[in-house]
């Protein structure tokens, strides 16, 4: 088994590959009283054997916290050091170099902080300990992003000490910096060789004319931190003054000469919202945007909703820094909040940007693949804890963690195999033209980016059920998502019929199918058994055994009208089916040949549709009919999961695109009665619900039988977001 000392990461640039390293999202920042930390909530703090899944793909190194609030909290007399040694021993066992962390977005424990004095040397002392403890360890990042840690912690109030001022940025920072220098000091004291990894985000700031000043300031303000460790502050320097005008005495900046600490390995983190714009015509934004720097008033936006050329990107950063420098780099954090392909075009394109770099002679290391695990609350930039998720490589709302599409492409890179899934045809959203929320305009700092228009891939989403809601809603959601798809009307494909199906198949070549066709009248379903069967069992076995023929993936979607409503909690994918009416036997029937004729097919139950785009849904009908004063009757003791089609749209193809098969239960997390779903739809929307009229069930005339209860959970993964959260956005999308 080959040890941490055999990475590559000491190896300067020859011929040796392009590596991929990994890291998972380890915040321990506070907020006020508060700590916020992300490996308690993403679990990790109490999972080894996470460890063993990260090296399955295949990863060189990962960027692993060691970090001093977690370690210890209460003083070095007191630290626990058990977590950090079964957690770094098993990383040694299994080859994976760890570049450790020591302040990750963290301000210490409680008796310190950024603009504390004391704060370099205390750090120091951690560190060394650190080092003295695992003299093997060969990689450090004492402080992850120090100047971006600085602005939010300092300048923007964020995070403690909620500075919100120059002076204590700019202090906040010097400190950080002094840190890392009196860090690597003491660690190289115990390893000479010990290799600096030093991160930060490089944004880079564009505007229009008029602010072009405050844009130059941004922009070289970006490397504040990675200038101050190279020892290039000194009073030639454009930030020097910067930095007197902030608070900071001439003293201060010369002293600091003294702890210059080089990076071996400048690490680039880049987000798509890093990149901002600067516009005086307020008129354009939101409120929420405006600003200001005392001189003028302006939106601060992000770049790649307004710039007409698009983003500078990860390509243009890497150059600079490069050209800059002259020191090895790496790409020390890839992610992206958003949907599955999405994810995979950013991964791609940052790698084939490095790739592109490094063949061009810079010393481009490796790209690290961030949030294995996924991270919590950075949409509110961890300063509240709501329970905001993003996946990452792994998608932790399974019992255990679930690998997404994104661990396939990373054990592709890691082998050397060039990652081909159709998705990746399409440029990503940040490159097409509905990007731009904002009239657009030019940025003339940026570099052209790839076309805005969007190739259509040569093997697109097959979607059958033209006419009817879930296809159009597919359909609809696909142009949303950059997915290139084909509608199939039932002339177009008849999936009934063999050799209809098997032509389309051989002539269109998806990658996948979406069977959104069916039967789903459920009374008349009664009258007419056999065209129900038809459509749904016998139709679906057709179209499942002919994508079997075609290595094609398959989704198609079962009901919660499988189950005879005699449990009282929710039904899981295990569960024993026993349908009560025609409609859910041609379901459970589906299930069955579907999975016996492709064994790979998604088949997917779900529960009591409403949307925002059809005007014949249970949700709809009631606000309309309550809306207009109008009676409405609705069940009373018939227990549901409600399922807002986008939600469950968007969450079918993230399965479709992870390679997920078999039986999965897919509704927005409830539990409730249909007559309670339309008083709570009504008063969301501040109708009344004096004309409403709740009945038993047995009193509404229907001719099928319907299970009391059929809510639905899952033992696979709870992925839908909550009943309440659909109805809001239901409301603000039919609004």
């Amino acid at each position: 088994m080959a040890s941490a000392f055999d990475s590559t990461l000491n190896t300067p640039k020859s011929k040796l590959p392009l590596e991929v390293w990994a890291g998972v999202e380890c915040t321990v920042n506070r907020v006020g009283e508060e700590y916020f930390d992300q490996l308690e909530r993403n679990g990790h703090a109490t999972r080894l054997d996470d460890l063993d899944l990260f090296a399955q793909l295949g990863i060189n190194a990962i960027r692993y916290p060691v970090i001093w609030e977690r370690i210890a909290p209460n003083g070095l007399e007191n630290a626990d050091w058990w977590w950090a040694d079964e957690r770094l021993g098993r990383l040694r066992e299994l080859g994976i170099c760890p570049i450790v962390g020591l302040v990750h977005h963290g301000s210490g424990p409680r008796d310190t902080s950024l603009v504390d004095p004391e704060f370099p040397e205390k750090l120091a002392v951690f560190a060394a300990a650190v080092a003295k403890r695992y003299p093997w360890l060969t990689h450090y990042t004492p402080i992850n992003e120090p100047l971006t840690t600085a602005r939010f912690s300092g300048m923007y109030g964020h995070w403690y000490p909620h500075g919100q001022d120059d002076l204590t940025f700019a202090r906040a920072l010097l400190v950080e910096c002094k840190a890392i220098a009196l860090s690597m000091q003491a660690i190289r004291e115990v390893n000479p060789n010990a290799q600096l990894v030093q991160t930060e985000d490089l944004g880079k700031t564009h505007s229009t004319p008029k602010l072009s000043y405050q844009a130059e300031l941004e922009n070289e303000r970006r490397w504040l931190s990675l200038d101050l460790l190279c020892g290039r502050i000194n009073p030639t320097h454009s930030m020097w003054g910067y930095l007197r005008d902030c608070g900071i005495s001439k003293t201060e900046l010369e002293e600091f000469l003294q702890y210059t600490c080089p990076p071996d390995i400048i690490g680039i983190n880049h987000y798509l919202t890093s990149e901002r714009f600067l516009d005086e015509n307020l008129e354009n934004y939101p409120a929420w945007t405006h600003g200001g720097n005392g001189r003028d008033k302006y939106a601060d936006v992000e770049a790649v909703r307004v710039c007409a050329e698009g983003l500078a990107g990860p390509r243009t950063l890497l150059k600079e820094t490069w050209e800059r420098y002259k020191l090895p780099l790496a790409v020390t954090e890839v992610h992206l909040s958003c949907t599955r392909e999405e994810q995979l075009r950013w991964l791609n394109e940052v790698w084939n940007a490095a790739q592109e770099l490094r063949d061009q002679g810079a010393d481009v290391r490796a790209v690290t693949v961030w949030a294995l695990l996924g991270s919590y609350d950075w949409n509110s930039l961890v300063t509240r804890s709501a329970g905001y998720y993003e996946s990452g490589v792994f998608d932790l709302r399974s019992p255990r963690p679930r690998q997404t599409a994104i661990a396939k492409m990373v054990r592709d890179l890691a082998t050397g195999n060039k990652p081909n899934h159709p998705l990746l045809d399409t440029p990503g959203w940040w490159h097409r033209q509905e990007r731009l929320l904002y009239p657009a305009v030019s940025c003339r700092l940026s570099l052209p980016s790839p076309p805005l228009s969007s190739p259509v891939s040569n093997r697109p989403l097959a979607i059958v059920g033209a006419t009817g809601t879930l296809g159009q809603a597919f359909a609809r959601l696909c142009e949303v998502r950059g997915i290139s798809y084909c509608l199939l009307r039932r002339q177009d494909m008849d999936i009934a019929n063999p050799a209809s199906v098997n032509k389309v198949l051989a002539e269109l070549q998806p990658w996948a199918v979406v069977n959104a066709a069916g039967y789903v009248r459920v009374d008349d379903a009664e009258r007419e058994p056999d065209v129900c069967l038809k459509v749904n069992a016998e139709g679906a076995a057709i179209l499942a055994a002919a994508c079997a023929q075609h290595n094609v993936a398959l989704l198609t979607f079962s009901s919660d009208l499988v189950f005879d409503g005699a449990e009282s909690n929710p039904y899981v994918e295990t569960d024993t089916v026993a349908p009560l009416n025609v409609y859910g036997c041609s379901k459970v029937l589906a299930e069955k040949l579907v999975l016996q004729a492709h064994p790979a097919s998604l088949v997917i139950r779900t529960s009591a549709f409403f949307g925002p785009w059809d005007d014949y849904n249970f949700v709809t009908i009631a606000l309309r009919q309550l809306a207009a004063g109008n009676t409405f009757v609705a069940a009373e003791d018939a227990i549901i999961s409600p399922t807002y089609i986008p939600d469950l749209v968007h969450t079918s193809l993230d399965l479709l695109i992870d390679g997920e098969n078999g039986l999965w239960h897919l509704a927005n997390k409830s539990a409730i009665a249909w007559s309670d779903l339309a008083r709570l739809v009504a008063k969301k929307a501040g109708v009344s619900v004096s004309s409403l009229i709740a009945r038993p069930t047995q009193e509404l005339g229907l001719i099928a039988a319907r299970p009391a209860y059929s809510v639905l959970g899952s033992n696979r993964g709870e992925l839908m977001p909550h009943l309440d959260s659909a109805i809001s956005r239901y409301l603000e999308e039919r609004n």
